[in-house]
């Protein structure tokens, strides 16, 4: 089982404390959350609460993913850095790719590109792009990245994009090429994490029996597409305790995600350090 720690509640002035506690901890990643803009006021659209509303404000300060992991990447070993969820259809692809690569390259190969295709259509508005066929340009996005980082010569005619041919480089450090893990747990979104995705982030799911369940339906989408006996990683935010990291494990979990409860607007470096040492010593050593 391999851990992981959400930076979500977290200054950015303290990332590269945090990723060091983390890191010296045996914590094998650190996951940051992921917005473009954020509309005023924010609609009850969200998908993962039972009153529609995110656990953030439209006041909430969102940063570039690529510019704070690069940060951290610089203060860290092996420490992999992920997103938790880049929103992967506001972007042209070959800008998210020249991105991620940066960082693979920065980091030594420690990237983990977890993508989703967003909830608010107001933030898809703002940018100029399309909501609806949102699902359908994140399938094309992710085989134009994958081409982009392992061809030599890339030229791509699709449904939504189109350019080449061009070269891309340089290509990634890790081979076959840099793991895209999908969230979501939409029909959509298991299949897309089935039959295109190196892994599943799981988010929103009320217990381990859900998850399970949409882990069934995602297994039978890999083996459907041929794709059964590759690697792939399940992260979830379930397990919070030894009995119940048990139990993801069980299910088929290979990731937990965890880390310590906001009880104030900021998480203290302090806090973050007591609680990292008190989960490696009394969970993460059991497992």
């Amino acid at each position: 089982m391999k851990f992981g720690l959400p930076l979500f509640g977290v200054s950015p002035r303290y990332y590269p404390d945090v990723a060091r506690i983390a890191e010296g901890n045996g914590f094998e990643s650190i996951w940051l959350p992921e917005h473009l803009v954020l509309p005023e006021p924010i609609p009850p659209t969200y998908l993962y609460s039972d009153d529609g509303y995110p656990p953030i404000t439209s006041a909430t300060p969102v940063y570039d993913p690529w510019v704070m992991l690069g940060g951290i990447a610089t203060v860290t070993s092996t420490l992999r850095l992920a997103t938790q969820v880049y929103i992967l259809p506001l972007r042209h692809p070959i800008v998210t790719a020249r991105s991620v690569v940066s960082l693979d390259r920065l980091s030594g190969g420690r990237v983990t590109l977890g993508i989703g295709v967003g909830w608010c259509e107001e933030e898809f508005e703002a940018v100029g792009q399309s909501f609806r066929n949102r699902g359908r340009r994140a399938d094309e996005i992710i085989g134009i990245l994958r081409r982009l980082w392992r061809d030599e010569v890339i030229e791509h005619r699709g449904e939504h994009y189109g350019f080449g041919p061009v070269r891309f480089e340089p290509k990634p450090l890790q081979k076959p090429g840099i793991p895209i893990e999908v969230g979501g747990t939409s029909p959509g979104a298991l299949r897309r994490a089935g039959v295109l995705g190196d892994g599943w982030v799981e988010t929103g799911e009320p217990d381990i029996a859900a998850l399970a369940a949409k882990l069934e339906i995602i297994n039978r989408h890999r083996q459907e597409a041929g794709r059964g006996g590759l690697p792939f990683e399940v992260t979830t935010g379930l397990g919070r305790d030894l009995d119940s990291i048990r139990r993801c494990q069980e299910a088929g979990v290979t990731r937990v995600i965890a880390g310590p409860p906001a009880r104030n607007a900021r998480l203290t470096v302090e806090e973050i350090s007591d609680w990292a040492k008190r989960f490696a010593d009394e969970v993460m050593g059991a497992v």
